[in-house]
């Protein structure tokens, strides 16, 4: 079992950086690809990001490169979203999510069976 707990969201001004953290309980986080994923009110969940289990390989929703940075610190079991130049459309949910492989991460929720709980992120204009 993986337990996740995200943390690091809260209310920024549009133009503002923050970065967010997902925690894994986990004995073998090196063996998990992880992903973020978040949901805005109204909207589908999507694709943010995701990072391969050795940090080596990191992938983004087209609409977010170069804004969003993805890295993972296998020895504290930890994953990170370092997200700049925000803008209120960025508001929502955001989740982290995890699978155990040793493959490209996929992009579908579908995919990952580990969820957190989720931190939500609002974006002021």
């Amino acid at each position: 079992q993986v337990h996740l707990v995200e943390s690091g969201g809260g209310l920024v001004q549009a133009g503002g950086s923050l970065r967010l953290s997902c925690a894994a309980s986990v004995r073998t986080f090196s063996s998990y690809a992880m992903g973020w994923f978040r949901q805005a009110p109204g909207k589908e969940r999507e694709f943010v990001a995701a990072v391969s289990w050795s940090g080596a390989g990191t992938y983004y929703a087209d609409s977010l490169k170069g804004r969003f940075t993805i890295s993972r610190d296998n020895a504290k079991s930890t994953v990170y979203l370092q997200m700049n130049s925000l803008k209120p459309e960025d508001t929502a949910v955001y989740y982290c999510a995890a699978v155990q492989s040793r493959g490209r991460p996929g992009e579908r929720g579908n995919e990952y069976p580990y969820w957190g709980q989720g931190t939500q992120l609002t974006v002021s204009s």
